[in-house]
């Protein structure tokens, strides 16, 4: 790899946004991706995805919940990761590791590098 190069992001159709959510409710699915097992949200008229367990014990983050500021929690320790960048919000020093989003005709993409 050289210095400065960067893998080019793959979008994958994760499909409908239909097919996982209903309009409007926030809400955790786990979907499969090339390959991989994702996590994904939709919380305050937003898309999230990242991975399907917390970096600290492996809970399955979509037994979680979404906070009232949008972190996702830990159904275990209720450690909190921002949606967005992965961030550890309450403390702890764990990275959550998470994938870009777009949305196109109504359906939802993944980015994958």
């Amino acid at each position: 790899m050289q210095w400065g190069h960067q893998k080019e992001t793959e979008w994958m159709n994760a499909g409908p946004i239909l097919q996982w959510f209903e309009p409007g409710v926030n809400a955790l699915k786990i979907i499969e991706v090339a390959g991989k097992s994702i996590t994904i949200a939709q919380w305050n008229r937003q898309y999230f995805a990242f991975a399907k367990k917390c970096p600290h014990a492996g809970g399955i983050l979509a037994n979680g919940y979404i906070d009232a500021t949008g972190c996702i929690t830990c159904p275990l320790h209720h450690y909190k990761f921002n949606m967005a960048t992965g961030r550890n919000v309450s403390g702890e020093g764990y990275y959550l590791k998470t994938y870009i989003v777009k949305t196109e005709a109504g359906k939802l993409w993944i980015g994958i590098e």
